[in-house]
């Protein structure tokens, strides 16, 4: 992964114009973007009000959770996860990418630009893998409901939960801080190199695994959704085919039962799909900038970029229009309800 590219000013004769650079008077600095007041407060007003929403709305969703003893389910404790996930990344990614991106400057130091790209890495796969996890629960509970509780229980979901952080924490450390990634590339990241610059090189190999750690997932995460959503339509068709008034109790439970699964999975194959439109053009150029020599413009790697970060804040939006209950409990937070005695046994469900 990259996260920035840079040119290097190597014209030694005087500029027909003043050029801004990073650092003053220090040799082999970045150039800097010279962008009128106007635009600039735009992009800090835009990519700041990202940010505020994308730490907002995940601590909504993690209270939310994590207060309500109605939602302490399986299927919630990784939605909470994700959202942590979602949250970290505006908290030690999105702050000092806004300022890279406005400034085209990186003014945090070579040691934090390694660990700022890592974390990067962590929280990117982290998401991936606990959406994949989502997308096996719900296909659990879509095909049997009622078997689902005991199947799927709190136990099963903490371990993809400690499955996906360590996974994404081992494999991301080993990449940024071993230089393996950066192995055949040599040349390319010193004429990229300047002063001012945060550059991360992947070679070849290494960008087509990444590649394929999110193309696996995301292959398993749309096969899972298709057969739900085929399975349930034939359950919708069974039902309607057996509604009459000599349904035993049993049977409408189960239905019942069958119909909140579905809506479940219906919302979270939305959120699935947000982040397969936000994340694949970011790791399809990634693959393609690789193979022909990193020749894809800054501003439309900022681009890419920031559309994968602006995912962070969609899926409490998503939440937020599909979940009654969620809406139930962001009226509850917001108004201070949830400090009152017994707050955390409040109904949130309408039906």
């Amino acid at each position: 992964m990259r996260y920035q590219k840079t040119i290097i000013d190597t014209n030694e004769l005087t500029p027909p114009a003043p050029v801004q650079l990073c650092y003053q008077n220090v040799n082999r600095s970045c150039v800097k973007a010279p962008y009128a007041l106007g635009p600039h407060l735009l992009l800090y007003l835009l990519f700041g009000s990202g940010a505020a929403l994308a730490v907002l709305g995940n601590l909504l969703v993690m209270t939310s959770i994590l207060h309500f003893k109605q939602l302490h389910s399986p299927a919630n404790l990784l939605i909470a996860s994700l959202a942590c996930a979602d949250f970290l990344v505006r908290m030690t990614v999105m702050s000092f990418s806004t300022v890279r991106s406005v400034e085209s400057c990186w003014y945090f130091g070579n040691s934090f630009c390694k660990l700022h790209s890592c974390f990067d890495g962590i929280f990117c796969y982290c998401s991936i893998f606990h959406l994949c996890f989502i997308s096996i629960d719900r296909y659990v509970a879509v095909t049997d409901p009622l078997v689902y509780p005991t199947r799927f229980t709190m136990f099963v979901s903490g371990k993809c939960i400690a499955f996906s952080w360590v996974l994404a924490v081992v494999y991301s450390f080993s990449l940024f801080y071993t230089g393996i990634t950066e192995a055949g590339l040599e040349e390319q990241i010193s004429a990229l190199t300047c002063v001012g610059g945060c550059q991360v090189g992947v070679n070849q190999s290494w960008v087509l695994i990444d590649f394929l750690l999110f193309f696996i997932p995301a292959l398993v995460m749309i096969t899972v959704y298709s057969k739900i959503f085929l399975i349930a339509k034939q359950q919708a068709r069974k039902i309607e085919s057996q509604s009459n008034k000599t349904a035993k109790s049993s049977d409408s439970y189960k239905d019942r039962v069958a119909r909140r699964e579905r809506k479940a999975a219906t919302t979270l194959g939305v959120a699935v799909i947000a982040f397969l439109i936000s994340w694949l053009p970011y790791f399809i150029d990634s693959v393609i900038d690789a193979f022909l020599g990193f020749i894809t413009p800054t501003y439309v790697y900022e681009i890419l970029v920031w559309i994968v970060y602006y995912n962070s804040a969609m899926n409490p939006l998503i939440y937020a229009f599909f979940y009654p209950w969620f809406r139930k409990a962001i009226q509850l937070i917001i108004t201070g309800k949830v400090f009152r005695q017994n707050s955390s046994s409040v109904n949130l469900f309408l039906e």
